[in-house]
């Protein structure tokens, strides 16, 4: 297989679009901004999907489904809602084609025009705390933990596999409380699960934190975020979490009534991640030869490639193998043989460094006669011979190993690429390689006259750092502390 991708220091943006395409990942749709998801893009994200899910079950949500069309009276009742997505909405103005008298295909039947508009789902809050309204009338019935598995439709101008596109696929979970302190505290709990995904499975050092109010969800009352550091030194936010306060309750009139009979509106939270996860694994971790992936998001953790010239070797080679495969299997270890002879070992061993595969295992005659099996490592390519006997168990804690290291690897990088910066000069300099920690007097003037001057924006106000009296590097006025800047996907 000859080599497929451009290298990162070339040009980052084309490396990371032709790895996704060249990795059997994702395509361009012949909708524009719309992709299709390939077999091996997908199964990753089912494995994304599968474990996200099993969180949310085990934080006690349950699964739901409401309509991808929503009335355009919905998104009016919400006016920070509303303004916020106004302008990505896809609207559904007819419901019928017909025949063109022309013989030119098919258009669109003017006399099928809908009383009422429907928008494609962007969000769906509004749909949601509608059908809450009539799931709620006590404090008996709640709380309302509620997860949908679903897609949404943005219709985004610049688009990127993955990173942005106009249709893309999301959970996104909507809760109702009795308490404002149970909805903050159901808001920080997933924020927390996220953060846990993002760094035990994705191998993914997170920041969690606060956005500010220009950067808050349309409709929220606080928005809390985890940002991630990709290899080019942007940020890319992760997952979001969002304290929607009685915003929903009151523009859906959504009441209950509490133990003592008083009527009271309902608090409210949302939170979501989407399949822009795959593009922070991508750029978190891959490298110029291809995807690393991280072992428990890998959908193939082992591959075996057998070494062979005549099918009676091919044989000798398979019975010394199949206990392995079966051994593997038995410890929850994905793994393929891959016996094919259409294509020349060389061809897999790139095919599967360029998937990210993260252990491969070489089998050949000369192995059988010395009783070893060849172990390669996708994480730092490293090579070496093992007993065939114990390879098993061998192969597994190497790929606890591969875990582990590819998120100490990731994390080294982003703790080599942040600093801190005490005058302006300082800052706009120190933002072009990373992460950048600075006082900001709080304003939203300053926030829009750095991004406008840097192109950095505030990613968050850190969760994990205690706040310190200082001076914004751009007024010079009083700051209650440092703020996390950066460029940003």
């Amino acid at each position: 297989m000859a080599k497929a991708i451009p290298s990162r220091s070339e040009d980052y943006s084309l490396w990371y679009n032709e790895l996704v395409k060249k990795a059997g990942l994702a395509e361009n749709s012949p909708v524009r901004g719309c992709m299709v998801i390939k077999p091996y893009g997908f199964a990753i994200w089912e494995k994304m999907q599968q474990t996200l899910d099993k969180m949310f079950k085990d934080t006690g949500h349950e699964n739901a489904y409401f309509p991808l069309l929503i009335p355009k009276s919905f998104l009016s009742k919400e006016a920070d809602h509303v303004e916020g997505f106004a302008k990505e909405c896809a609207v559904v103005t007819h419901y019928r084609l017909k025949n063109d008298e022309d013989g030119k295909g098919v258009i669109v039947d003017p006399e099928a025009k809908l009383e009422e508009e429907l928008i494609i789902r962007p969000t769906s809050e509004t749909v949601i705390w509608d059908a809450y309204k009539n799931w709620i009338q006590s404090y008996r019935d709640l709380p309302i933990l509620v997860n949908q598995w679903a897609n949404v439709m943005r219709w985004e101008m610049r688009t990127r596999l993955f990173l942005r596109t106009a249709e893309f696929l999301w959970q996104e979970g909507h809760t109702a409380h009795a308490t404002k302190q149970e909805a903050i505290d159901e808001t920080r709990q997933m924020l927390d699960v996220y953060a846990t995904f993002a760094e035990e499975f994705m191998a993914m050092p997170v920041i969690k934190g606060v956005k500010t109010e220009s950067e808050r969800f349309a409709g929220a009352v606080d928005t809390y975020c985890i940002e991630a550091m990709m290899q080019d030194g942007k940020a890319l936010q992760a997952g979001t979490s969002h304290f929607l306060g009685q915003n929903f309750a009151k523009a859906f009139d959504v009441k209950f009534a509490t133990k003592e009979g008083k009527e009271e509106l309902v608090w409210g939270t949302s939170w979501g991640v989407s399949t822009r996860l795959m593009g922070a694994l991508i750029m978190a971790h891959s490298d110029d030869d291809g995807l690393v992936l991280p072992p428990k998001l890998a959908p193939i953790q082992v591959v075996i490639v057998p070494i062979f010239f005549k099918d009676e070797q091919l044989a000798q080679i398979e019975e010394v193998v199949s206990p392995i495969v079966s051994q593997l299997k038995e410890k929850g270890i994905s793994v393929k043989f891959d016996t094919r002879d259409t294509h020349k070992p060389g061809w897999k061993f790139a095919e599967y460094e360029l998937k990210g595969v993260p252990v491969r295992l070489a089998v050949g005659p000369k192995d059988l006669e010395k009783g070893t099996v060849e172990i390669a490592r996708r994480d730092t390519k490293e090579k070496a011979f093992h007993p065939i006997d114990g390879v098993v168990d061998h192969v597994t804690h190497l790929l606890e190993d591969i875990q582990k290291n590819i998120y100490d690897k990731a994390k080294n990088f982003r703790e080599e690429n942040t600093r801190e910066a005490n005058s302006y000069d300082e800052f706009k300099e120190l933002v072009e390689q990373g992460f950048v920690y600075a006082h900001w007097d709080g304003t939203a003037e300053t926030e829009d006259k750095v991004k406008e001057e840097t192109k950095a924006t505030i990613r968050c106000i850190p969760l994990h750092r205690e706040m310190e009296e200082g001076t914004c590097i751009f007024t010079g006025k009083p700051s209650k502390g440092k703020v996390l800047f950066a460029k940003a996907y």
